[in-house]
C-alpha cells in the first residue's frame, strides 16, 4: 500500500480510534464516546473525503431514519418487559422453574442459559444478568458464578434477541433481505447455543458436571437452535431469540423430570402468580407477532402506512457517488415495535383485570422504560449517525479496501474480532452492527467472500 493510501486509511479509522481511546483510557460511556466519534467523523470527512453540507445533512437524515427503525423495537421491548416485571411475573417464572428440579446443573442450565436467553429475547440490554444473577445467589450459588453464568448463557441469543433489534439493524445498514442473512446467522448462533450451555455448566462444576448434564444440554440445545433457525428463515426473526428460549424453557422443564436429574426433592417456594399466568404476556406476544407476520390480510392491513423519504444522488467533492434512493421505510403499524406495543397494551389490560398491579403502576412502568431507553437511544443515534457519515464519504470503503488487501481470503478469521471490537466499543451488539456492518459487507465483497457468512 502507498503512503498516501495509508494516510487516507488512518483518517478513515480516526473516528473509531477516538471512541476506543476515550472508552479504554478515559472510561467514557458509549453514548459520550459515540458523540465524540461523530464529531471526529465530521471533521475527517470534511478535511480528507470531500464532505459538503448537503452530503452531511442527507447522511444524518438517513441515520435518524435507521435509528428510528431500531429504537421502535427497543423501546417497545423495554415497555413489555416492565409491563410484565411490575406484576412480579418475572420472579414468579423463576420460582416456577425452580420447583421443577433441585439438581444444581439443571438449575444452572434453566436459569443461566435458558431463562437468561428468554429475558434477552424479550428485553436485552443487561436485563438477563440483572434478573438472573440474584436468583442464582438465592439458590446458593457463589456471586462469581451467579454473574458469570448468565453473562455467558444469554450471549448466543443476542442477535435475534430484544425482538430482533440487532438483526433489524443488520438488515437496515446493509440493505440485504432477511432471507439472505438469516440462514447463516441462525446456523452459527445455533452452534453457539450449545457452546454457551456447556460453558455455563463448566463454570460451575468443570468437565465432570458437563458430563453429568450432557444429555440435558443436547436436548435443550437442539430444541433452541432448531426453533431459532426455523423462525429466522421463515420471516419471524423478531421471535427468533424469544421463541427459541421459550421452547428451550419447555424442554428444560421436561428434562428436569428425568430420573437422573430429579434425585432430591424440589423447592417448595411459592408465588401468588402461577407460572402460566406469569407467561401469559409472552403467549399474547406470540399470537400477535405470528398474526402480524404470517396472516396475509393482517400483514396487509397493518402495512398501509409507511414513513419513508426519498433522497437524491449525492456526490462528494472527491467524486464519491451515493446513489439516489429511498431511506429505510418505517412500517408504522406493522413494524416489530408496533406488534410489541400491541402486546404490551393487551398484556397490561389482562394483568390489570386480574389485579396484579399495585397503585401507580402505569407511572412506574413508564419511568423505568424511559430510564432504560434514553441512554440506549442516545448511544444508538450517535453511533448510527457517525457510521452514516463514514458510509457516505467513502471512509468505510477505504477501511474495507485496506483490510481486504492485508488479509484477503483470511478475513473470516478477522471478522469476528471486528464484531467483538464493535460490541466493546459501543456496549451493544446492535451498535456494533451499525458501526461495522457495512465495513464487514464491503470487505467481504472486495475479498470475494460470502457477505452473508461474514455478516453472520
Amino acid at each position: 500500500m502507498t503512503g498516501f493510501f495509508i494516510l487516507k486509511w488512518l483518517a478513515a479509522f480516526s473516528p473509531i480510534f477516538t471512541v476506543l481511546v476515550l472508552m479504554i483510557f478515559k472510561n467514557w460511556s458509549g453514548s459520550r464516546a459515540g458523540a465524540a466519534g461523530w464529531f471526529v467523523a465530521l471533521i475527517s470527512a470534511s478535511l480528507f473525503f470531500g464532505a459538503h453540507p448537503k452530503l452531511l445533512a442527507y447522511s444524518q437524515m438517513k441515520g435518524v431514519l435507521l435509528s428510528l427503525n431500531v429504537l421502535y423495537i427497543i423501546w417497545a421491548a423495554l415497555l413489555l418487559y416492565n409491563v410484565v416485571n411490575e406484576t412480579g411475573a418475572i420472579k414468579a417464572i423463576g420460582i416456577g422453574i425452580e420447583r421443577f428440579s433441585s439438581d444444581k446443573s439443571i438449575q444452572i442450565l434453566i436459569f443461566g442459559w435458558i431463562f437468561a436467553s428468554f429475558l434477552q429475547g424479550v428485553a436485552g440490554y443487561g436485563v438477563p444478568i440483572a434478573v438472573v444473577a440474584p436468583l442464582l445467589v438465592s439458590l446458593g450459588f457463589s456471586p462469581v458464578v451467579a454473574v458469570a453464568v448468565p453473562a455467558i448463557g444469554h450471549s448466543w441469543s443476542v442477535t435475534f434477541g430484544s425482538m430482533g433489534a440487532s438483526f433489524q439493524t443488520l438488515i437496515a445498514v446493509t440493505g440485504y433481505d432477511y432471507a439472505y442473512l438469516a440462514p447463516w446467522s441462525a446456523a452459527l448462533l445455533g452452534i453457539a447455543a450449545f457452546l454457551c450451555g456447556i460453558c455455563c455448566v463448566h463454570v460451575f462444576g468443570g468437565w465432570r458436571m458437563v458430563k453429568h448434564s450432557f444429555v440435558a444440554i443436547l436436548i435443550i440445545g437442539i430444541a433452541m437452535s432448531g426453533t431459532q433457525y426455523i423462525l429466522a428463515v421463515s420471516g419471524m426473526w423478531t421471535l427468533g431469540g424469544f421463541g427459541a428460549s421459550l421452547v428451550g424453557l419447555l424442554s428444560g422443564l421436561l428434562v428436569a423430570k428425568f430420573k437422573m436429574y430429579n434425585q432430591a426433592p424440589p423447592s417448595q417456594a411459592t408465588s401468588e402468580m402461577s407460572l402460566w399466568w406469569a407467561l401469559s404476556a409472552y403467549f399474547i406476544l406470540i399470537v400477535i407477532v405470528s398474526s402480524g407476520v404470517m396472516i396475509p390480510w393482517v400483514k396487509t392491513f397493518l402495512g398501509q402506512v409507511k414513513l419513508s423519504f426519498s433522497f437524491p444522488q449525492i456526490i462528494s467533492l472527491k467524486g464519491w457517488v451515493v446513489e439516489a434512493g429511498k431511506g429505510k421505510a418505517i412500517n408504522v403499524f406493522g413494524h416489530g415495535g408496533a406488534l410489541l406495543l400491541y402486546s404490551s397494551i393487551i398484556s397490561f389490560l389482562v394483568y390489570k383485570s386480574k389485579g396484579y398491579y399495585p397503585s401507580g403502576a402505569v407511572k412506574i412502568i413508564l419511568q423505568k422504560t424511559i430510564k432504560s431507553g434514553v441512554p440506549t437511544s442516545i448511544g444508538i443515534v450517535s453511533m448510527v449517525c457517525f457510521a452514516m457519515i463514514m458510509d457516505h464519504c467513502q471512509m468505510i470503503y477505504v477501511l474495507a479496501e485496506g483490510i481486504s488487501r492485508v488479509f484477503g481470503s483470511f478475513y473470516p478469521l478477522i471478522s469476528p474480532w471486528i464484531g467483538l471490537l464493535g460490541a466493546f466499543m459501543t456496549g451493544s451488539n446492535t451498535n456494533s452492527n451499525v458501526v461495522f456492518g457495512v465495513l464487514q459487507q464491503e470487505t467481504a465483497q472486495l475479498a470475494g467472500l460470502s457477505a452473508a457468512l461474514i455478516l453472520a
